[in-house]
């Protein structure tokens, strides 16, 4: 792992462990939303799975790290906890603490999280699937919904355009909806060029993008989510038009 290196960078891709009341804000969920199939891509030391799958959801995560055999993955969480907790009380300013409180309770809330991972993944290994984005190991139209958190937009620095439009693509094909936060990158950082040019690339395969305010902010001016779903019908001048294409979508 590398040093927290720079007012802009945490530096390595952080593996992180937020909550399910993480999760139910970031992304707006509803009841609703948890009764079909469900991925947490990537899923990194989330509970959002095993909490999902207690309230009746069909839920999986998918994530390169799972590759992992399980006491590592748990020892680099632990690690990877530690990195996450120094990065924000050292740059506090940068967050809104009214969901957490303050750097402190934000650390514990993410060991529960964590800790709630772990025990899930020794007694489910099967709810939680080894792959990376943009080639994800399940068919067309597998899941009712795909979250994915704090890797799209939040990794611009590393990830270019052409990476965001193809996982995209590929969440929009294995997922009937998809929700995708934050929109800024590490720095708070809005990209609207990045935002412009995979939203275009997206029409363009079928999928419709939509950008929603959330009720959540934690990183300073992360209020809003990317959805993705099919292109509904288009009405012509002389009735019922066709659906446009539908476009390849993996997970």
């Amino acid at each position: 792992m590398s040093e927290l290196r720079g007012a802009t960078d945490i530096g390595d891709f952080l593996v992180s462990a937020r909550s399910f009341d993480e999760y139910r804000a970031m992304f707006a969920l509803t009841d609703a939303d948890l009764r079909g199939r469900a991925l947490d891509c990537p899923g990194g030391g989330a509970s959002f799975t095993a909490a999902a799958r207690v309230r009746g959801a069909d839920a999986f995560a998918v994530d390169p790290v799972y590759a992992s055999p399980p006491r590592e993955l748990v020892a680099r969480l632990d690690a990877e906890l530690a990195r996450g907790s120094a990065w924000a009380t050292a740059n506090a300013e940068r967050y809104v603490w009214g969901f957490h409180g303050d750097p402190a309770a934000h650390a514990r809330l993410r060991a529960e999280s964590a800790a709630a991972f772990a025990r899930h993944l020794a007694e489910h290994p099967g709810h939680h699937v080894a792959a990376a984005l943009p080639d994800l190991p399940f068919g067309d139209g597998a899941f009712d919904l795909v979250l994915s958190s704090h890797l799209l937009f939040t990794y611009a620095d590393r990830l270019d355009a052409r990476f965001h439009a193809a996982a995209l693509r590929e969440m929009a094909r294995v997922g009937a909806e998809v929700r995708v936060y934050p929109l800024v990158d590490q720095a708070g950082r809005a990209l609207p060029d990045l935002l412009a040019s995979v939203v275009a690339e997206l029409g363009d395969a079928g999928v419709r993008a939509e950008v929603e305010d959330v009720p959540y902010e934690f990183q300073r001016g992360a209020r809003s989510m990317l959805r993705l779903g099919p292109v509904p019908p288009r009405t012509g001048v002389r009735g019922a038009g066709a659906p446009a294409a539908g476009g390849r979508m993996p997970a």
